[in-house]
């Protein structure tokens, strides 16, 4: 099996050195870059599986990068970064990044990351059955099951847990969701989401105070994570 490529564009030698090795020793090949442009023409001449990507380089901002990427870029890209306002989170997943970590970061969190957000790409167009036997979304014959038992979701309901399901390990932002179910003239109305959040939580969770499947990001967004 080959070995997933991860591109590391970071500025600061140390990090990028400590990346290398931890990504090698988990069996990753990883190639590095120190600026933007550097980092810009190594992806663009040996397309990665996956980029980590720094905010803060020298020679561009990494928001900027993030919106080069996206360009033509499908694969996932993680930004790890020193900034960790809510503002520069949300700004960078609404550019196009599928995950945020903020330094000074946990190895093992980085690894799963990592791990779930190329498992997710790589099964985007496939099974469409996510889950197992707690609760189960079948994307095709749009349904919902928990303990094999089907739940009764409306059409905006099941479309909200649909869109989280489908991203499957990524944080979605207030306004993504709002925009994609509601659409652009909702983005603000932040009330509609917490609603029907709370409402699909009643209906999946086993309890809805303490969700394990949809997640709060505070103050960014959701995420759902399959713990089937």
């Amino acid at each position: 099996m080959n070995k997933p490529g991860i591109l590391v564009i970071d500025d600061e030698a140390q990090m990028r050195r400590l990346l290398d090795i931890t990504l090698q020793t988990n069996g990753y090949l990883v190639t590095c870059a120190a600026t933007a442009k550097e980092g810009l023409i190594q992806a663009a001449n040996h397309p990665p599986d996956l980029v980590l990507l720094d905010l803060g380089l020298p020679d561009k901002s990494g928001q900027d990068v993030l919106k080069s990427l996206r360009q033509w870029y499908t694969n996932p890209i993680i930004i790890l970064s020193v900034q960790h306002d809510e503002e520069a989170i949300i700004t960078a997943l609404d550019n196009g990044a599928n995950d945020y970590l903020s330094k000074p970061f946990r190895t093992g969190e980085l690894l799963a990351r990592i791990r779930s957000a190329i498992r997710t790409f790589n099964t985007e167009e496939g099974e469409p059955v996510i889950g197992g036997p707690d609760l189960e979304i079948d994307l095709t014959a749009r349904t919902v099951k928990r303990n094999n038992e089907p739940v009764k979701l409306t059409l905006t309901e099941y479309s909200l847990l649909a869109l989280l399901a489908r991203n499957e390990g990524k944080v979605l932002t207030h306004q993504y969701l709002l925009r994609a179910i509601w659409g652009p003239g909702f983005i603000s109305q932040s009330q509609y989401l917490r609603v029907f959040i709370a409402q699909l939580r009643k209906k999946i969770e086993k309890d809805p105070n303490r969700p394990e499947y949809i997640l709060t990001e505070s103050g960014v967004g959701y995420r759902f994570i399959n713990n089937s």
